[in-house]
């Protein structure tokens, strides 16, 4: 017999039987049907506006065709015996899976029976160390494999008393109990019974595709089984980031096209948010002080006047508050950016020194970084206080010693901070910036850190000043550090909230001078229950946002050019 020969019959042997594949095939195409059927029926239910829950079954619809669609599509890769085939039906059957299986466990009420089980958990506790101590027996008969029957049989004593007192502690916590009752559930509902028969199926399923023979039914090559192997590995995360990232970030656009205050159906409006987030109109005046409505469309407001040359023009927008917000987080972005970057440059030099104790500095000046925000907003707004804070009681000290030194009279300012709109807005830059500057010198101090030493000790010998140094070597190979420096901070600055919210009573601040886009966002989500024009509001942010970013890395990318 050739060696081709064998290898032929050896891949017989070892490859899934044709009525396997075709019993695949049908269970795809029946799967993928039903799926799909649902979606129509959940999302023809949102459409004609008779679901209970619209975003539940719209949720629902969309999760539906997706897996629909792959499972159908799978079939003639199967029927080809192609390995994007196998690659598809495992993972519609995988998601769909852990779908009904959590699906069930919902519906019979296991999550909250946890509670219960929390409640109980103590009572079996000492009987579960009872188990570690048998796993840890166990071990000691697990040398190497040429054990004797002593080493079998102390392992087998470890493994007997682990399980004996597992079971006693699954029974104190009420384990069998609660298994009786999570049975009685499934049994005693048609629909239970369906989700669980449902369920093995999919693991069958799911154990045929996985298995050898089907793998090599398909081809499957080394590279496939580990990349299956890491995306097995991956799935918890992946799931995850699905449910909890992308699915209510794509959630969030569709809100954002409708008018929804979260309760009742939304209302489909297209991009009616975004017109009237974005609408702008220039009217010229008559007259300097002619009075804008007389000129503006209806539903715009006043926004600002400008001139140009003699000619003076009335700027008006639909959302006058959105634009102040947008106006307010941009001038707070440019002013925290350099006063955050540029002293923890300067810190970052003084403190990549080897001096002793330097490494306490270091510490201090992170502590802000890590401080709780509601802590940080408490100190500060005493700091600011128009009475009795440290600030004002500075300022005063310091305008009592200029009268007393040169005979000048300077008035006492007497500034207040929060709640005059001309400083409340510097008044959370400072803070913010306080808080940004001990992080980025430690991003500083790590890039400083990388730089080699004997760059600095040749241009030592070639006679460079300090301060050469500084803006011929260090600055630039600090080009990389200070990039992400800059990006990150200027990205937290259009999204600042937690310091405006905590710190400013209103949030809004005298005069609207401390709304912000996320603060307004915000309000309209959470205080009036707007959720579309909400979301609206936060994609626009986020394309602001994705804007300058974009920007920024072009920049970036000259300048590495050059």
């Amino acid at each position: 017999m050739s060696q081709a020969t064998t290898s032929a019959r050896l891949s017989e042997a070892t490859s899934a039987s044709p009525m396997g594949i075709t019993a695949l095939v049908v269970w795809q195409a029946v799967i993928g049907l039903a799926l799909c059927g649902v979606a129509f029926w959940q999302l023809g239910q949102v459409l004609s506006g008779t679901a209970e829950n619209a975003v539940t079954a719209a949720i629902f619809g969309v999760i539906s065709a997706i897996l629909g669609v792959v499972s159908l599509v799978s079939v003639p890769f199967i029927l080809r015996h192609d390995h994007r085939g196998r690659m598809m039906a495992l993972a519609s059957n995988y998601l769909l899976f852990f779908a009904v299986f959590f699906g069930l466990l919902n519906r019979i009420g296991f999550f909250v029976g946890l509670d219960d089980l929390a409640d109980s958990f103590g009572r079996g506790l000492p009987f579960l160390a009872v188990v570690l101590i048998g796993y840890l027996i166990s071990s000691l008969g697990e040398k190497d494999s040429k054990r004797s029957e002593r080493d079998i049989l102390i392992q087998r004593i470890g493994w007997g008393i682990a399980a004996v007192f597992m079971a006693i502690a699954i029974f104190l916590m009420g384990g069998i109990t609660a298994v009786q009752t999570l049975l009685t559930r499934i049994f005693s509902d048609p629909l239970n019974i369906g989700l669980l028969l449902l369920t093995v199926a999919l693991a069958v399923a799911l154990w045929f595709l996985w298995r050898a023979p089907t793998a090599a039914t398909f081809n499957a090559k080394v590279s496939h089984t580990e990349t299956l192997n890491g995306y097995l590995l991956l799935s918890p995360n992946l799931i995850g980031f699905l449910i909890f990232f992308l699915g209510p970030l794509v959630f969030s656009l569709y809100v954002s096209m409708t008018e929804w205050s979260a309760f009742g159906a939304p209302q489909w409006v297209g991009l009616g948010n975004y017109g009237e987030i974005l609408s702008l109109n220039v009217s010229p005046l008559a007259e300097a002080g002619q009075r804008a409505s007389e000129v503006l469309p209806d539903r715009f407001v006043e926004l600002s006047r400008f001139s140009l040359g003699e000619s003076p023009f009335v700027l008006g927008a639909k959302d006058k508050l959105f634009w102040i917000a947008l106006r307010n987080t941009f001038v707070f972005a440019l002013l925290v950016v350099p006063l955050s970057v540029i002293p923890a440059l300067v810190l970052a030099n003084i403190l990549n020194s080897k001096i002793p104790g330097m490494n306490i500095f270091r510490t201090i000046y992170f502590i802000p970084s890590v401080a709780a925000v509601v802590g940080v907003a408490a100190i500060w707004n005493w700091l600011y206080n128009s009475t009795t804070g440290f600030i004002n009681y500075a300022i005063t000290g310091t305008v009592n010693f200029i009268n007393g030194l040169f005979g000048v009279v300077v008035a006492d300012p007497e500034f207040r901070w929060l709640s005059n709109s001309d400083t409340a807005l510097i008044a959370i830059v400072i803070m913010a910036a306080w808080r940004l500057i001990g992080f980025n010198t430690v991003l500083f101090l790590a890039g400083l850190q990388g730089i080699s030493r004997e760059i600095y000790e040749a241009a030592d010998v070639d006679g460079a000043s300090t301060m050469r140094k500084f803006f011929s070597m260090t600055l630039p190979l600090l080009a990389p550090t200070t990039f992400f420096v800059v990006t990150t901070n200027i990205i937290q600055s259009l999204q600042i909230f937690d310091e405006v919210i905590v710190l400013i009573n209103p949030p809004a601040g005298p005069d609207n001078a401390t709304l912000t886009a996320v603060l307004y966002l915000y309000q309209n989500g959470f205080q009036r229950f707007n959720l579309g024009y909400a979301s609206a509001v936060a994609w626009v942010l986020f394309g602001v946002i994705f804007i300058v970013t974009l920007i920024q890395f072009r920049i970036q990318r000259s300048g590495e050019a050059y």
